[in-house]
Parts: structure tokens; sequence; C-alpha cells
């Protein structure tokens, strides 16, 4: 299947919606672009991970006081 779109201003443009239904992509998904040993472009679809979906996946080496570091998040530390 070949879809042929435009690129706008600020380089953006819209997945074909031929594409969109054969790969099944949401406005919840992230798009990840690379370019390959042979220079051809390879884009992956994944979906965006919540903070729900981020518990448990991490671990750090020290303990975190996770009170403070949301104050530092609301103050833009990080």
């Amino acid at each position: 299947m070949i879809a042929k779109t435009n690129i706008y201003n600020r380089y953006q443009t819209v997945i074909p919606k031929e594409i969109r239904k054969k790969i099944n992509i949401d406005k919840e998904q992230i798009i990840e672009w690379d370019i390959n040993d042979k220079g051809k472009v390879e884009l992956t679809f994944r979906k965006k991970l919540t903070t729900k979906d981020m518990i448990g996946r991490y671990t750090t080496k020290k303990p975190i006081n996770a009170t403070n570091e949301l104050k530092k998040m609301e103050r833009g530390e990080y």
C-alpha cells in the first residue's frame, strides 16, 4: 500500500486514514523515528505511558521521597 501526504508549515504531516486503520493507530500513541544503517527511515508506534503505567517499572539505587520530588517538579526543578 502506498499513501502520500503533504508536509505543512512547521514540518507537520497527517498519517493517511488507510494507514491508521490498517495498523490501528489512535491519538494515544507516540511515533518514534529512526534512520537505519541503510539510511531508510523507520517509524515505530507505541502507546503513551501514563504515570499509572510507570508504577513498578523502574527502580532506584537510593530511596526517594515522592512528596519532595513532586514539590520539585511543581517548582520546575526538573
